[in-house]
C-alpha cells in the first residue's frame, strides 16, 4: 500500500516561509507539524526532511497509540476509510499552504527537465494526465519529451514502484527515465550501477535510469543526447 503521504506530496515542493507560517517548527533540520483532525480524535505528526521527505503518523487521541489499522491495505471498515479520508483531505490542505507544485517528484528528474529545456527547447507533456480509463491515475505523472519536428519521444520520465525494477517487493515509488540507446552499447551500460533494462519498452533499444542520485546528472545528459540523436528519423 503506498504511504498517503507520498501520494499527496509526490509533486510538490516545500516552502520554509509557508510551512512555519502554517505551524510546523524546526528541530535538528527536520520541520515537525503536529495538527488534529477530526473533531480531536486524531492527530497527526508530520515530519519534512530538509530534502523534502515526508513521514506521517496518525495517532488515535484515547490511547495514544499510533493507528495503524491506515496503513493495513486489508482494513476497508467503513471507520477506518472515514480517517483516511480525514487525514488525506488534511494532507491535501497543508500540500496547498505550504507547498509549490513541480513537475515531477525527484529533484534529479526536474533538473534534468531544465537541461533538456535549454539544450533542445523541449518541455515535457503529459499524454495520460487527463485520461479518464481504468487505472490511468498511475500514469498522470508521466512526462514525454518529444522531437519538434517528427513528435517521436527521446525521453520518459516515469514515477513508478522500485520492486518493477529490482523485482525485491519495494512498493515505494521512485522517478525513472527512459531513453534510446544503441543495441551495441546495451550490455554494457545495463552493468552500470542505476541503469536498468527499460521498463515498459523495448529491452535492446531503451533503458531505464534511476533518477536517485545514483548516476550524475552529466552522465544522463550524456544519454539523453544519445537517445535524441537515435530518434530524430
Amino acid at each position: 500500500m503506498i504511504p498517503i503521504e507520498e501520494t499527496v506530496f509526490s509533486r510538490k515542493r516545500w516552502i520554509e516561509s509557508k510551512m512555519l507560517a502554517y505551524g510546523f517548527h524546526k528541530a535538528n533540520k527536520t520541520y515537525i507539524l503536529e495538527k488534529p483532525f477530526l473533531d480531536g480524535d486524531f492527530k497527526t505528526v508530520l515530519s519534512v526532511t530538509p530534502k523534502g521527505q515526508v513521514t506521517g503518523k496518525v495517532i488515535d487521541s484515547m490511547p495514544q497509540d499510533e493507528y495503524y489499522q491506515l496503513r493495513q491495505e486489508a482494513a476497508n471498515g467503513t471507520y477506518v476509510n472515514k480517517v483516511r479520508s480525514a487525514y488525506a483531505a488534511l494532507l491535501t490542505d497543508i500540500a496547498n499552504a505550504c507547498c509549490g507544485d513541480v513537475l515531477f517528484a525527484s529533484p534529479q528528474a526536474n533538473r534534468l527537465t531544465q537541461a533538456i529545456l535549454k539544450r533542445f527547447q523541449v518541455n515535457p507533456d503529459f499524454p495520460w494526465e487527463h485520461s479518464s480509463w481504468e487505472h490511468s491515475s498511475r500514469y498522470q505523472s508521466y512526462g514525454a519529451f518529444r522531437h519538434r519536428s517528427n513528435r517521436k519521444w527521446f525521453a520518459l520520465i516515469m514515477n513508478v514502484k522500485r520492486e518493477v525494477l529490482d523485482k525485491d517487493g519495494n512498493t515505494s515509488l521512485i522517478d525513472i527515465l527512459n531513453v534510446k540507446i544503441s543495441p551495441a552499447q546495451g550490455e554494457e551500460l545495463r552493468k552500470t550501477p542505476g541503469i536498468y533494462p527499460a521498463y515498459h519498452m523495448n529491452h535492446k533499444t531503451w533503458i531505464s535510469v534511476v533518477l536517485d542520485e545514483t548516476l550524475a546528472d552529466e552522465k544522463i545528459g550524456e544519454l539523453i543526447n544519445t537517445s535524441y540523436q537515435l530518434t530524430t528519423t
